[in-house]
């Protein structure tokens, strides 16, 4: 069963305890983010909004400042991994409950965060991961795309003895044990894959549920059809590497 809450005063009722951290990691996104930061505001009105600019060369600092989020501007381009973890040590640091990743293209509809919250609260998942292919496949990667996908998405479900349909989702939910995972411990390159393994070591509990995505607002992505067979080639054994080596715990550093 899908975990789901109504909308309106019953959604914000159910939350209402819950101290949320939305990241929102975001590279030249300014056409877009004002957009994200007013959706997630309206989704989930209790939640903070803290936008990630990982050296951004237009305006996503200003813009995000302006639309009413909190902004962590990265001094240069450090990647997507570390972005995030920026994220996740500001929850952990805080003291939230939950932390979500919502990409700061506008390809995570906000009006489906809740969702992610509801499987954490009602399922006891301490990693949500919102899934494209768990439910009607409305959204159509490209061929190169589609091709990855399904290698990730073998490769980790054999690892991890769990089915995971949508390995390369950023949209996703953490509760606290996770938090301070990953605040301690995220990969820093293309981390989505690796850090489903990440969590499985740890002894976490994973849990997809089906999410709409839209095709991205503004700007082009980083994976073109030209490095797709070099970044399959790179996660692929990135994801061999993290599983058969030393597992970091949160413990390590507390």
């Amino acid at each position: 069963m899908i975990p789901h809450v109504d909308a309106g005063l019953e959604r914000r009722e159910a939350f209402a305890h819950l101290r949320i951290l939305v990241i929102v990691p975001a590279l030249n996104e300014a056409g877009a983010i004002a957009g994200v930061v007013a959706d997630i505001r309206r989704a989930v009105p209790s939640a903070q909004i803290l936008v990630v600019d990982d050296g951004s060369t237009d305006a996503t600092s200003a813009v995000a400042a302006a639309a009413g989020a909190r902004v962590a501007r990265m001094p240069f381009n450090v990647g997507i991994g570390s972005a995030v973890q920026t994220g996740f040590r500001v929850a952990a640091d805080e003291g939230f409950d939950v932390a979500i990743q919502v990409d700061g293209d506008g390809q995570h509809p906000a009006d489906q965060v809740p969702l992610l919250l509801s499987a954490i609260i009602e399922t006891g998942a301490n990693y949500v991961i919102g899934s494209r292919f768990a439910g009607p496949r409305e959204y159509r990667p490209s061929m190169a795309r589609r091709g990855g996908i399904a290698l990730f998405s073998r490769l980790v479900s054999f690892l991890a003895r769990q089915r995971v349909t949508d390995t390369t989702s950023g949209f996703r939910a953490a509760d606290r044990r996770t938090i301070r995972l990953f605040a301690t411990h995220y990969p820093h390159d293309y981390p989505e894959v690796e850090a489903v393994i990440l969590a499985k070591r740890n002894a976490l509990r994973i849990v997809e549920i089906p999410v709409a995505m839209r095709q991205r607002e503004t700007g082009r992505s980083s994976i073109t059809p030209i490095r797709s067979l070099y970044y399959m080639a790179k996660v692929t054994l990135a994801v061999l590497v993290q599983f058969i080596g030393r597992n970091p715990t949160a413990e390590e550093t507390e």
